[in-house]
Formats: structure tokens, C-alpha cells, sequence
């Protein structure tokens, strides 16, 4: 497989003076503004049922200019990188100026940080190479059980060049590559059926990243939850103690929480968290954290989509809010430096504040006595899908690994649990936290103004009193 040059202006055939004499004369008079050029290669494997259902390979190339003045952006994209486009793209950027000579704003600083390899998993090994690893993991995975009615195992994989020229003529350039494998296991008895899933990924090569330990691991768990989900009873409805596990249930933090500490939300006084800028907002000991800094891990950025080196951004410090995260534009309208969080899903689109890796960092407890400690009350694994509205706070989470727990035990598996509550709120009832911290295992992908980008979430055990928590079954 032709790989590219990491230097898209070469393999473009475009000079980057010439790039930038056009990009400083689009973003004339602007606030800001850059030119991002990105070459992308993705592929994904898809094996279910006992076949390779579906194969993908694709290649995007492209570059976005912008240029912003106050809290209007101009932004223009395309798909061909050469000098009558990006000539074209500037003569629309450039109308966001309307006249106006705004105040150039600094530019971010140079990092020598590598927070991952170049190497482009998309290339090695071969693409039967990974056909036949994923009919191994079917094979493997029916083997184990024979109840086991059905496997899906799935490899997807990114190389993303990404290159930003700034109108003074600095360039930053990164690689990144991105591998994620997941399995899906059905498991029946008679005429019931359940599910359960697991999967891992990061910014790694595939031969270092996808190793037999790691995806053994993967069949191991999926079948596990869907081996709990088959004995499991219909869960209760009521208000109820619940114990969150450690790691990939911060994913209700990320969604309750993390977005209502994103600059735009709060610029806009749209977030519960508008305003609240050294309060209480939470209980003592609760310190939640982006950090986009952590070597490898799916969310991490060595720089963010505007240049500005990733950081370590303490939202809130023992409750009390401390942080948000900032782009360059909410930075500077609300007079904060940028945190490195403007990320954006490609060239084609523009960017936007963004969480990275977004956990709550551990406490002193021993897991098992804060499970120990609930007379009543739900021990919620793994979560599925869920919905969150910003502007209150309310959220709903399904659990797709629950347990009963009552006098400090698990008595049962449960089914259908969904949580219900309020982010701002939930974050109040806190009563324990975990000295079990834990990051997801890399499978997080965060939706916002249509544009999705690889996230991490985590947590250590916690137990949040009074919850709702939605079932099928009446209290008992």
C-alpha cells in the first residue's frame, strides 16, 4: 500500500508560502483564523454470523480555512487541495470581516510532545492477515460456550495527517492512528436470548495494539456480560442507592457532566454550569479532569485542531468548579487562555470545544466497602446508550451490566435498568468514591453539532445516593 508523505503541501503540489500568503490574506483584519489540511485513510472489517459480512477501505483529502472576528467565523472547505481552490475558499472567508480590523490574537505554542507513534495500522498486516484474525475470534468465542448462537467481531482503523499553517507561517503537523476491535456475543437457552459486548482501542499500530492476549480478553467479557444478562431478573423501578463500577461508567459523567463544561455552552449561558465559576457544584472529594496528555489513549491529542498543545484542564477541584474547556475563540471572548480543546472531526468541518479524555479522578475508599455500605440499591456495570440535555442537565443511561444489590450483597443480575437524573445533581449526591480509578478501554466516540471524535472517559467505583432508576419491574 502507497503511503504518503507526512507533508500534505508537498504531496499536494502546493508551496505553503504561497498557502499562506493567500491564508493571511483571507483572515486580513480577523481575530483569527488557520488553514488545516488533513489526508485521512480508513478501513473496517465487519465479521458476523461465521463470514466477513462487510470490508471498507476509503482515502479523504481535503483542507478547511477560516477566519475569525469576534463570535462570527467564516469557513470554507474542499476536497482539492491546490491553489485555485484554496484562492476560491479565501474569497469567502474573507466576507466575515464586513470592514472590521479586529486584534490579531497570539498564536498557541510549539510542543516537542509525542503522545504516540506514527506507525499506520492500516498497513500492516495484510487485509487477509486481518480477515483471518477476526474468523479466529468467531471461532474462538463459539468455542467457549455452547450457548454462544451468534458472534460479531469488527476491525476498524485510521491514519489521519494533520497539518495547520497560521498566516504568520508557523506549521504544526501530527500523525495519528487510531485502532479499535470489538465483539459482539448472543448466548441463548431455549427461546431466550441476550447480548453482551466488549472492545478496545487507541493510537497505536495494530501488530503492538491488537495482541491474542488483548482480544481473548475482548471474547472473554462479551461473553461474560451476556452470560450475566441470560440469568438476569427484570430490574426495579424506584429511587435508589446505585454504585457505579470503575472505568467505562464515567461515560454518564462525560455526558451529564463534561459537556456542561465546554467554553461555548458556557459562553452562551446554555449550560446548568453557566455562571458557577468558583462554587460548589459538587460534593468534596469530587476532582474531575480533561486530560488530553495520556500516552496512546484514544482521546489524546499531542495538539488540538487549532494548533494549541493539549493540556491537563482540572474542571472541578473537591467540588468545587474551577475549569472549563476552551477553544481559541470562546477563550478569548471570555478573556481565559485556550485549554486545547478545539477539535474538529475533519477538514470539513470547523472547531468546536471538546473534551479528550474526561474522568473523575479516585478517592480513598476500598471498592468493596463502598459496595458493602448500600442496604438498597443497584450496582450498575456497563452502560449502553444515553440522552442528556445540556441546558438542564437531565439525563437518561441504559445499563447494559446491572446488579441487585441488597444488606451489602449482589443478589442478582437485573435487566432493563435505566438511570434517570440530573448531572448537576447526581454530581451532589456523591457518597464514596473509589481509590479504583480506571479508564475506558478505548471505545468512546462523543457526538456534538454533528461532528464526532474519538473521546475517553473514567472513573473509580462511586456510590450516588438517590437515584431514579427506571425498570421493568415494580420495587420489591
Amino acid at each position: 500500500m502507497t503511503v504518503p508523505a507526512t507533508d500534505l503541501f508537498a504531496s499536494a503540489g502546493l508551496d505553503p508560502e504561497v498557502a499562506r500568503k493567500i491564508t493571511a490574506a483571507a483572515t486580513d483584519g480577523a481575530d483569527d483564523g488557520e488553514l488545516y489540511l488533513e489526508y485521512r485513510q480508513s478501513e473496517s472489517l465487519v465479521f458476523d454470523n461465521g463470514r466477513l459480512k462487510g470490508a471498507s477501505f476509503d482515502t479523504t483529502q481535503g483542507f478547511g480555512l477560516r477566519a475569525v472576528t469576534g463570535e462570527v467565523s467564516g469557513f470554507a472547505h474542499s476536497g482539492e487541495i491546490s491553489e485555485s481552490a484554496l484562492k476560491r475558499a479565501a474569497d469567502a472567508v474573507s466576507a466575515v470581516r464586513g470592514g472590521r480590523s479586529g486584534t490579531w490574537a497570539a498564536a498557541p505554542g510549539k510542543t516537542n510532545a509525542r503522545l504516540y507513534r506514527d506507525d499506520n495500522p492500516i498497513g500492516a498486516p495484510t487485509f487477509e492477515e486481518k480477515a483471518k484474525l477476526l474468523a479466529e475470534i468467531d471461532a474462538h468465542a463459539r468455542a467457549l460456550d455452547p450457548r454462544v448462537r451468534q458472534v460479531s467481531a469488527s476491525l476498524a482503523a485510521t491514519w489521519q495527517v494533520v497539518e495547520i499553517l497560521r498566516p504568520d507561517g508557523q506549521r504544526f503537523t501530527d500523525v495519528r492512528p487510531l485502532v479499535r476491535l470489538n465483539v459482539s456475543v448472543i448466548v441463548g437457552e431455549g427461546a431466550r436470548q441476550e447480548s453482551g459486548s466488549h472492545g478496545f482501542g487507541g493510537r497505536e499500530g495494530f501488530q503492538r495494539f491488537v495482541t491474542p492476549e488483548r482480544w481473548r480478553h475482548a471474547v472473554d467479557e462479551a461473553l461474560r456480560q451476556a452470560l450475566v444478562n441470560l440469568a438476569a431478573e427484570p430490574a426495579p423501578a424506584g429511587t435508589f442507592d446505585v454504585v457505579l463500577g470503575p472505568g467505562w461508567p464515567g461515560v454518564l459523567l462525560h455526558e451529564a457532566v463534561g459537556h456542561g463544561l465546554e467554553g461555548d455552552f458556557n459562553r452562551k449561558k446554555t449550560s446548568a454550569f453557566a455562571g458557577l465559576m468558583g462554587e460548589r457544584v459538587a460534593a468534596p472529594g469530587v476532582t474531575i479532569v480533561d486530560d488530553g496528555t495520556l500516552p496512546d489513549l484514544r482521546g489524546s491529542i499531542s495538539f488540538d485542531d487549532e494548533g494549541t498543545p493539549s493540556g491537563s484542564t482540572t474542571l472541578i477541584e473537591d467540588g468545587i468548579l474551577v475549569g472549563l474547556m476552551q477553544d481559541r475563540q470562546n477563550a478569548r471572548l471570555m478573556g481565559v487562555a485556550p485549554t486545547g480543546n478545539g477539535r474538529r472531526q475533519s477538514y470539513a468541518h470547523p472547531p468546536q470545544p471538546r473534551m479528550t479524555n474526561t474522568f473523575m479522578r479516585a478517592g480513598s475508599m476500598d471498592p468493596g466497602e463502598i459496595l458493602a455500605s448500600v442496604a438498597d440499591g443497584i450496582y450498575a456495570v456497563n452502560f449502553g446508550g444515553g440522552q442528556v440535555d445540556i441546558t438542564s442537565g437531565k439525563f437518561v443511561f441504559e445499563c447494559t451490566e446491572a446488579y441487585r444489590v441488597l444488606g451489602g450483597k449482589i443478589v442478582h443480575p437485573v435487566k432493563g435498568a435505566m438511570l434517570i437524573g440530573n448531572g448537576a445533581d447526581a454530581l451532589t449526591r456523591v457518597k464514596m468514591i473509589g481509590d479504583d480509578l480506571m479508564l475506558d478501554p478505548g471505545i468512546g466516540t462523543c457526538g456534538k453539532g454533528g461532528q464526532g471524535v474519538p473521546v475517553g472517559v473514567g472513573q473509580p467505583t462511586l456510590r450516588i445516593d438517590a437515584l431514579t432508576v427506571g425498570g421493568t419491574d415494580a420495587r420489591r
